[in-house]
């Protein structure tokens, strides 16, 4: 179960939507939420680190930095090596909301996790 309020990271090009693949995001939008609402709290510019087939790793470490204090991070779409890479700093990757509006996923995936559920 989550303790609230929990802090997640999104991808998200325009702030709308969950719409920015992983190695592909320049900022990181970062919220708290609770059972019932979602508040913006910053905007975390970062490196994008996928260059088509090759990746930047001084990048990757940098974006780790930067939200290693979320919970999850919500994407669009995100590979395996990133997804361990989080699991080792204890982050969620979350790709089941991909283009969907960010408040309303946020808070479906806090009931979610606070009633148990898997996610859709």
């Amino acid at each position: 179960m989550l303790e609230l309020p929990v802090k997640l990271a999104v991808a998200s090009q325009e702030g709308k939507a969950i719409s920015e693949h992983f190695g592909h995001a320049k900022r990181f939008w970062i919220y708290q939420v609770t059972a019932d609402a979602c508040q913006l709290l910053e905007q975390r510019e970062v490196e994008h680190y996928c260059h088509g087939n090759s990746s930047n790793q001084s990048a990757m470490a940098g974006i780790l930095e930067a939200i290693k204090d979320c919970q999850a991070v919500f994407v669009a779409k995100i590979g395996d090596g990133p997804i361990e890479k989080l699991r080792a700093i204890g982050v969620q990757a979350v790709s089941n909301y991909a283009w969907e509006a960010i408040d309303e996923s946020l808070l479906d995936y806090v009931r979610r996790s606070q009633a148990g559920e898997a996610l859709p």
